[in-house]
């Protein structure tokens, strides 16, 4: 038996140790749509092969990343032109329910499959495909509660490589950019499908739509084809743009907002800008094409930026700009933030561990997780496990602390 002051001792180390933290990602960039996981304690140091293994799933072709919510890893992928929302286990991969319907994956360069990310809200979870087949099904059973089709009903033209804004849970609304003549932005009920307010006519990007709190009121803030676009969340009404014109209306990547201003970026050799929209019009703080995110978003990190400048990934500084380094190795891939840590993601299916730091790119940790190319899906770090796509399939691994 331990003697009293040895166990007090030994109770007294427990507390001081850090408390592990897990966490859901219900939803396209997390929790707080900024590509940061509340995440913590889980592994960072990976034998040669990578964590353990725990299972392996073919979700057909695509680009869409994960939901993981309440158990349950939501994911979107086509077979044989057939698009199908895959309800899985999210600790066994075991099928819990499955939603199909037909949908072309064709794509004229070749990027098959759907890129939106499913989105959970109060017991409910909604997909849009790529030529914008929305649905709202009971997340545990599977079961269709209403859908919308964006083309049929909203004279929405499909974008040249399909939707890829994933649907936004915002309260007890849905918003989604649908496109069409004075509904680029649409809210919805969320329980009904009601539609409850429509705006804009500005062509649709490939964006998704990220709130923010500003002036008292709750925002949208929009990267369509034109620009920028900041709206009132209560009504879609426009308070401020910046024109952003991309070659294609590629503007894909997911704004950043903090202190009064908001950070986009876009590939095709556009750059970025970091804008002050807190004056009546925007005020570009800087500009340049340091930072080109062709597909991945960018997380800022105690006051850096780290994000893919097309096929580099680098860090720079937010408040100016200012480049700190720049990585090749990862090729045009992505990443997120969890802990004190930093999951990058290359587009040949190498996962890493990378260190967060404005002097280097510091790598701890990191191995082949799958193979193929242009694995643009997003990593998804919930509740100890570490979910990896590659065009088809889907990894799990178990990254919790022994």
């Amino acid at each position: 038996m331990l003697k009293p002051s040895l166990t007090l001792m030994l109770s007294t180390a427990a507390l001081l140790l850090p408390l592990a933290q897990a966490d859901d990602w219900p939803r396209w960039r997390g929790p707080n749509f900024d590509g940061i996981s509340k995440e913590t304690g889980w592994l960072t140091q990976w034998p040669a092969d990578g964590p353990k293994r725990v299972w392996q799933a073919d979700v057909g072709i695509g680009y869409a990343s994960m939901s993981v919510s309440d158990g349950r890893l939501y994911v979107l992928g086509n077979t044989k032109e057939v698009d199908t929302l895959h309800a899985l286990d999210a600790r066994t991969g075991k099928v819990l329910w499955k939603h199909s319907y037909p949908c072309s994956s064709k794509d004229p360069n070749n990027y098959p499959g759907p890129r939106c990310t499913p989105t959970v809200a109060k017991g409910r979870v909604y997909s849009v495909s790529r030529h914008g087949h929305l649905f709202c099904l009971d997340a545990a059973t599977g079961r269709v509660l209403w859908s919308k089709e964006f083309p049929k009903d909203y004279g929405a033209d499909t974008p040249r490589w399909g939707f890829a804004g994933s649907p936004l849970a915002e309260g007890d609304w849905l918003i989604c950019e649908v496109g069409g003549a004075g509904s680029s932005v649409v809210a919805f009920d969320l329980a009904t499908g009601k539609e409850v307010w429509r705006a804009g006519d500005d062509t649709i990007g490939y964006s998704s739509i990220v709130p923010f709190d500003h002036a008292g009121q709750r925002r949208l803030a929009v990267f369509s084809g034109a620009g920028i676009v900041l709206r009132n969340a209560r009504d879609g009404a426009e308070f401020s743009r910046h024109p952003w014109k991309t070659s294609y209306d590629v503007n894909a990547a997911t704004p950043l907002i903090a202190d009064g201003k908001v950070f986009i970026s876009s590939g095709y050799n556009k750059g970025a800008a970091l804008l002050d929209f807190t004056k009546d019009q925007p005020v570009v703080v800087w500009q340049g094409r340091q930072m080109r995110n062709h597909v991945a978003s960018c997380v800022l990190w105690q006051g850096h930026l780290y994000g893919f400048d097309e096929g580099e990934f680098k860090c720079l500084e937010w408040a100016t700009g200012k480049e700190k380094w720049g990585e090749r190795r990862y090729g045009k891939g992505s990443l997120f933030a969890a802990g004190d840590h930093f999951i990058v993601y290359s587009d040949k299916g190498y996962v890493a561990v990378v260190q967060p730091s404005a002097t280097e790119c510091r790598e701890i940790a990191g191995f082949q997780v799958l193979g193929g190319k242009d694995t643009w899906a997003v990593p998804v770090l919930a509740n100890g496990f570490l979910y990896c796509r590659s065009q088809q399939d889907l990894v799990c691994l178990d990254v919790r602390q022994p």
